[in-house]
């Protein structure tokens, strides 16, 4: 007896369903992916050296661009008044009795912007202030 062997053919790959697969999942990550936005302010920092602080109690960050606006808390503000600022400090503060006014203000930002803020702060009650800097490069 002969018995015809039926030839076989090789196998295939199909790759078009893999790339629908991976073309989903591509699309999928594009849409869930969140991006972090900074601050709208371009805040050129001074320079100066110090210890970072061991503790970190309640913060309200406060930036202060060259032309005078402000954005707290990462909010723009604009150019408002010192009452306004008071306001806008007390409702970043919530129910915190003695937050940190921590203040990041360009290095080429008005003397009287920065005045404002802290006498803002003072008005609503929160005597600790601080200023964010650059650190200086230290040479060998």
């Amino acid at each position: 007896m002969y018995f015809r062997r039926s030839r076989r053919d090789e196998p295939e790959i199909n790759l078009i369903p893999l790339i629908d697969v991976l073309l989903v999942v591509l699309i999928f990550l594009m849409v869930t992916t969140t991006y972090a936005r900074f601050s709208e302010l371009q805040i050129n920092l001074p320079e100066a050296q110090g210890d970072t602080a061991k503790e970190t109690p309640l913060q309200i960050n406060v930036g202060i661009d060259r032309n005078g606006g402000y954005a707290i808390d990462d909010r723009p503000a604009g150019a408002i008044s010192v009452d306004a600022l008071v306001e806008a400090l007390r409702v970043a503060a919530g129910s915190e009795t003695d937050p940190v006014v921590v203040i990041s203000a360009d290095a080429q930002a008005e003397h009287q912007a920065v005045i404002r803020v802290m006498d803002a702060a003072r008005r609503a009650g929160y005597p600790r202030v601080s200023f964010v800097t650059q650190n200086l490069d230290s040479g060998p």
